[in-house]
């Protein structure tokens, strides 16, 4: 399971990545955009804490989407040390361009008839259809192992 759950997720962050590397982004870009477009007004410390980063690979991150102009901040009203941040319009659109892939990738793999029977056949299902046979593979090499970890 651990092994499909790492494939399912290579392709589901994979999918975003493609579109992220024309804007010179990755994904720390992408989940700080995604919590900002999800929930506008959100502070520094809380996106710090649904991130679990260090302030300073925020700040950088924050730096290119503020920079490139994705993302504003502004002082929150009750507190002016507060920052509160927002997507502007652009950084809105490519959080749901990054949404949107990942979604079409969700909606298939629940499509699929052979996904509902398990977790380990969901998974599977997240995964390229190109991919599952080698996938299946390399998974039958691990089970013909036994004893053989040294």
């Amino acid at each position: 399971m651990i092994e499909l759950l790492f494939f399912a997720y290579r392709d589901f962050v994979g999918d975003p990545d493609r579109i992220l590397a024309a804007y010179g982004f990755g994904r720390a870009h992408h989940r700080v955009l995604h919590f900002v477009d999800r929930y506008p007004g959100l502070t520094i410390a809380e996106l710090l804490d649904i991130l679990r980063i260090t302030k300073q690979s925020l700040n950088r991150v924050l730096k290119d989407l503020i920079g490139q102009g994705y993302v504003v901040q502004k002082t929150g009203p009750s507190d002016r040390r507060q920052r509160l941040l927002y997507c502007t319009p652009s950084g809105a659109e490519l959080a749901a361009d990054l949404t949107r892939v990942q979604a079409r990738r969700l909606a298939r793999a629940l499509a699929a008839p052979d996904a509902l029977g398990s977790p380990e056949d969901f998974l599977m299902a997240m995964i390229e259809p190109e991919d599952r046979a080698a996938v299946r593979r390399l998974m039958a090499r691990r089970g013909s192992s036994a004893g053989g970890d040294a």
